[in-house]
C-alpha cells in the first residue's frame, strides 16, 4: 500500500519521496492515491498563498502559480500542449492525432493552450487569494483521472498509463467517493466545483472518445489542466 502511495507522489509531483520500484503492480496500486496527491498539492498552494499574504496581489499570484507548476514538474501542462497540437494537426483523423501526440515538439496550438490556461489560473489565483478553496482544483483534477480509468478505454499500447489499467476498482471507487465527500465539505463552493469538474471532464471525454475511441496519457494530462481551470473559474464566479 505504501509503495503505491510513494509511486503516486513520485510520478505526479516533484516532492522528495523514497526511491521506489515503478513495477506494474506498484503503478496500478498508485491510481487510488491520485486524489490524495491532489489534496496535498492544494494544501501546499494554500500554505504558500498564506505565506505571501503581505505581498501585492499580482506578484503573490504569480509566485503561487510558479510553485504549482514546479510541484507537478509541468507534467499535465505537457499533456495539454501535446493534445492541443494533435487535435488541430490531426484534422479529425485518429492515427494522425495519435502520431502527433508522440512528437515531443510543441507547435503554435500547444503554446497558445498553455498561455491561455496559465492566464486563467493566474487571474483566478489573484482573485481567490489564500482561501481553502484552492485545494479543490488539484484534488478534483486528479480524481478525474481515476474516473476515466474506471469508465473509459485507454488506447495507447505500452503508454505511460498502460499499467494503471490494472488498478483495483474498489480502491479507486472509494478514493473517488472520498474526493467527492471532501469537496462537499465546502458547501456550495464545493458543489459548484464538482459540477464544473464534471462538465469539463465529460466534454473532454466525449471529444476523446469521438476522435480516439478512448484516451491516452496526454489527454489525461490535458484533463487535469482543463478540470483545474474550470473549477478555478467556477470558484471565482462566486467569490465575494
Amino acid at each position: 500500500m505504501m509503495r503505491g502511495l510513494a509511486v503516486a507522489f513520485a510520478f505526479l509531483t516533484r516532492l522528495p519521496v523514497p526511491r521506489v520500484n515503478f513495477g506494474t503492480g506498484a503503478q496500478a496500486a498508485s491510481l487510488k492515491w491520485y486524489p490524495l496527491v491532489g489534496l496535498v498539492i492544494g494544501c501546499l498552494l494554500v500554505a504558500m498563498a498564506h505565506l505571501l499574504h503581505a505581498f501585492p496581489v499580482l506578484p503573490a499570484a504569480a509566485i503561487v502559480l510558479v510553485v504549482w507548476v514546479a510541484l507537478t514538474g509541468a507534467l499535465h501542462l505537457d499533456g495539454l500542449a501535446d493534445s492541443a497540437d494533435a487535435w488541430i494537426g490531426g484534422m479529425g483523423d485518429r492515427e494522425r492525432t495519435l502520431a502527433i501526440m508522440k512528437d515531443p515538439r510543441s507547435g503554435p496550438a500547444g503554446v497558445i493552450s498553455l498561455v491561455l490556461v496559465l492566464l486563467l489560473k493566474f487571474s483566478a489565483l489573484a482573485t481567490l487569494g489564500g482561501t481553502w478553496w484552492l485545494v479543490l482544483p488539484p484534488l478534483l483534477g486528479r480524481a478525474a483521472i481515476v474516473s476515466w480509468f474506471l469508465t473509459t478505454s485507454y488506447v495507447r499500447w505500452q503508454g505511460l498509463g498502460e499499467p494503471l489499467r490494472g488498478a483495483p476498482a474498489v480502491g479507486c471507487r472509494v478514493a473517488l467517493l472520498l474526493a467527492v465527500g471532501w469537496a462537499a465539505c465546502f458547501g456550495y463552493a464545493g458543489l459548484l466545483a464538482l459540477g464544473a469538474a464534471a462538465v469539463a471532464g465529460w466534454l473532454w471525454r466525449r471529444a476523446c472518445i469521438r476522435r480516439l475511441g478512448g484516451f491516452t496519457g496526454d489527454t489525461a494530462g490535458a484533463l487535469v489542466e482543463l478540470v483545474e481551470a474550470a473549477t478555478l473559474v467556477a470558484l471565482v464566479a462566486i467569490h465575494g
